[in-house]
């Protein structure tokens, strides 16, 4: 019989720790959501000792999924850490604990300036508390890829004796070939006395590219349970995406004896949902959820795709949430034929949230010849995007040309119903429009990046403008705007961003 592999997923955690892609409370219980869409058995929500945020957002997470999913924290192997997460998952119906420390020679060494013996007792004594505060206590030995075989059998062990139910075998820098990885768990499930009555985790990183192979190797080893993200998001080059692996068990679960119980249709919406949150766009040669994961080109591919789709698709892009719309959307569609296309997009609208997005599709399709699925999901982005919004763009205009002086004109309205109106003149439109906008914000940063790509198809397509801003503390935070005029875009993505800062730094708003 295949063996059930479980899905642990980590963006919430190590996910949000790629540079720039940190997500508020909100925006993780978004995320949650749909995590709990597609089926994760695990999910780990944050490490509530980090900061009162990140214990905040842990807590309303394991309130949200209830009993959908095992709700995880992770610790380091310190007291205070193993408290902080016991307190977080409170509420949750089936909360985890996930505490561990390094184990190679380097982390012993150079980090922890730790013995092997004090290693040891220190993997007793952090399990064995976590256990005091819940039945399922995962332990990780971080850089077990670099690790002595022997050395981690003991570490395995001394986990499985003081309580632990999953024991995770990470390969934290990527450095690990599969072969090689392989054989190490093999290694541990030869000699780890009680290691079958434990899940055993394999937690890859992406450095050499190897991340979904290394994870298949672990899977194929015996490994039930894999740790990953969607887009593949984390640490330095990545986790194991979470969409590569469980297609690949599901496209070789004979060889592999294996299974998931992942919905994959989620796959494309769950991927669209972590680029808009966090601002990381995902390469169009992307596997699974990329722009041309199933785009042919050449006429030999087209003509064999058009004969039978299996001479050069493996998947059936209906299997993870790709298709070809069936309805062509204009200014002259109604309501219904708008209803449908959202839900064959996967969103079900309320009365309100449709008569809400029916007038910006009109608005969209009276500039547009066609609106695309591209289109919509832009709309869907931008009312999300303002939900937590403290500044919302009334209006802009902008005067510019040769040799005129670029000036812009903004008008901003306040949550507490404030509008203000400001104009300056900068070196160009974007420039002028965002001095008129910290004019009326007044709040300092660093604008570091400013990207524009076209997100929908056509010469009359929208522009989607993705800029960094830097906080006087150097916190970082990622805005976006779409619209089909690049200055409002501009506008939208910069209101965007300070409104996530201003979210995460209240004392700043005047």
């Amino acid at each position: 019989m295949a063996r059930k592999i479980s899905i642990f997923d980590t963006t919430l955690r190590d996910g949000e720790q790629s540079p720039g892609a940190s997500m508020n409370t909100e925006e993780k219980l978004v995320v949650a959501r749909q995590l709990v869409r597609l089926g994760v058995d695990v999910i780990e929500a944050g490490f509530p000792v980090s900061s009162p945020g990140d214990f905040e957002a842990v807590r309303r997470v394991a309130e949200l999924v209830g009993d959908n999913a095992v709700v995880c924290a992770l610790s380091r192997a310190v007291d205070a850490d193993i408290e902080a997460a016991a307190d977080a998952l409170k509420y949750a119906k089936r909360p985890r604990i996930h505490t561990g420390l390094g184990v190679s020679p380097i982390h012993l060494q150079e980090k922890l300036h730790m013995s092997e013996e004090d290693c040891l007792q220190q993997v007793e004594h952090c399990v064995s508390y976590a256990r005091k505060f819940t039945d399922d206590v995962q332990f990780y030995a971080e850089d077990a890829g670099r690790a002595d075989y022997d050395f981690l059998v003991q570490v395995a062990e001394a986990a499985i004796k003081a309580g632990a139910t999953v024991i995770n075998i990470p390969d934290t820098t990527g450095y690990s070939l599969p072969d090689e990885f392989a054989r190490r768990i093999s290694y541990l499930r030869q000699h780890v006395k009680g290691i079958e009555n434990v899940t055993l985790s394999v937690h890859c990183h992406n450095d050499l590219g190897m991340a979904t192979a290394l994870s298949l190797a672990g899977v194929e080893a015996g490994a039930t349970q894999v740790e990953c993200t969607i887009n593949g998001i984390g640490e330095r080059a990545g986790n194991t995406a979470m969409e590569e692996v469980v297609m690949a068990i599901a496209m070789h679960g004979k060889e592999l004896d294996a299974y998931t119980d992942i919905n994959t249709k989620e796959f494309m919406r769950s991927s669209r949902l972590i680029t808009s949150v966090t601002g990381l766009g995902v390469q169009p040669n992307k596997a699974i959820v990329g722009a041309n994961a199933f785009a042919h080109s050449s006429g030999i591919h087209q003509d064999g795709v058009i004969k039978a789709r299996e001479t050069y698709e493996i998947i059936d892009p209906a299997s993870v949430g790709v298709g070809q719309t069936q309805i062509v959307l204009t200014a002259r569609s109604g309501r219904a034929a708008l209803r449908r296309r959202f839900e064959d997009l996967g969103y079900t609208l309320s009365d309100k949230e449709l008569n809400a997005l029916y007038k910006a599709f009109l608005q969209m399709a009276d500039k547009k010849k066609e609106v695309y699925d591209e289109d919509l999901e832009s709309l869907i982005n931008e009312r999300d995007r303002n939900i937590s919004a403290i500044y919302t763009l009334e209006g802009v205009q902008i005067s510019c040309g040769f040799p005129l002086t670029p000036t812009a004109t903004v008008k901003l309205k306040k949550t507490d119903g404030m509008v203000s109106t400001a104009c300056e003149f900068g070196t160009g439109p974007v420039d002028a429009m965002y001095k008129a906008v910290n004019k009326i914000v007044q709040v300092e940063n660093d604008l570091t990046e400013f990207t524009v790509q076209s997100i929908t198809r056509g010469i009359d397509a929208l522009g989607e403008v993705t800029i960094r801003v830097a906080a006087p503390d150097g916190s970082i935070y990622v805005g976006r705007g779409s619209d089909g005029d690049i200055i409002v875009s501009s506008a939208k993505a910069y209101l965007n961003a300070l409104n996530r800062l201003l979210n995460d730094k209240p004392e700043l708003l005047n």
